[in-house]
């Protein structure tokens, strides 16, 4: 990574896929618990989606997953090539 803004934009998309992989995690529906659903709502519709302690379990293991990629690309355990930076040729 050469600067910042690619940092965070690796970050961002890492925590986003990680969020992915965290939210169906521990989650129980209205229909598993036999409990009845509000306002009509979908019985697959989780309970209690537990969101703030999903957002700090996202934000852990994706500075984790980052903090490898970022190793492994700074110590070029992996030599990617050069992509194009754009401009005129």
């Amino acid at each position: 990574m050469s600067s910042i803004e690619e940092g965070i934009a690796i970050y961002l998309t890492i925590w986003w896929i990680t969020l992915f992989a965290v939210l169906p995690l521990g989650v129980r529906s209205h229909w598993e618990e036999g409990k009845p659903v509000p306002g009509g709502g979908d019985p697959g519709s989780p309970v209690n989606p537990n969101l703030k302690r999903k957002f700090f379990t996202t934000t852990w293991v994706a500075a984790i997953v980052f903090a490898v990629v970022w190793a492994v690309l700074h110590f070029n355990l992996i030599h990617l090539p050069s992509l194009p930076t754009g401009g005129s040729s």
